[in-house]
């Protein structure tokens, strides 16, 4: 009883939050917000700065290509105001890689919140970009909680960050790197979790409660 109860609790909490998803040049947005509605969240998209401020929850999402992305993000002064947040923040694939301090895609500076370099995947005989379902390990965060080691996610992307002291998850694709990396209210995945089935939904639940 005392299970359902909290239960039920944490999603009225959940349900009540001001949840913010970033615009900018980059897709899978709307995959994102049927993701959080399926929670029980209306989150708003948007790139407003005192909306993206004012949010209990900010997730900052993305396919694309880095250097446009980042002059979308730079000319509206989204790239100050993303490092400067309080409160949780949680990237998605570019969103994650943007937070890095430099990425080979296009020699694109990124935001410095991960003082860590986006690699393009070397030529290993694989296919590149990855795209695919992949094991993750080696979990290090309550992000994860609820979540097994060797759990599959869903992955799409050409570049990787290495494995490194941020790094809150792993998995392989040539070479061990990161699939997740946290840093104070920082949070980041490489994978989808709104595309990783019921474990990704509990990903996305984690970071809101």
């Amino acid at each position: 009883m005392l299970k359902e109860i909290c239960f039920i609790l944490l999603h009225f909490q959940i349900e009540r939050m001001n949840v913010v998803v970033i615009k900018y040049n980059a897709g899978n947005i709307r995959s994102v917000d049927l993701a959080l509605k399926r929670l029980g969240v209306n989150a708003e998209i948007t790139d407003n700065q005192e909306k993206i401020k004012t949010a209990d929850r900010v997730i900052f999402p993305g396919v694309g290509e880095a250097s446009s992305a980042m002059q979308y993000l730079r000319a509206r002064a989204l790239d100050k105001v993303i490092k400067d947040l309080k409160q949780p923040v949680l990237g998605i694939c570019l969103g994650m890689q943007l937070m890095c301090s430099y990425s080979e895609e296009n020699d694109t500076t990124c935001f410095g919140i991960f003082d860590q370099k986006v690699k393009r995947f070397p030529e290993l005989g694989m296919k590149i970009p990855k795209i695919g379902w992949d094991t993750i390990y080696n979990l290090k965060s309550n992000l994860f909680n609820g979540i097994s080691e060797e759990e599959y996610m869903y992955f799409v992307h050409g570049y990787y960050v290495e494995k490194c002291d941020f790094s809150i998850a792993l998995t392989y694709y040539g070479l061990e790197y990161s699939a997740g990396i946290q840093k104070n209210n920082f949070s980041a995945v490489q994978f989808h979790p709104e595309k990783s089935g019921k474990m990704g939904q509990k990903i996305l639940e984690n970071f809101l409660a």
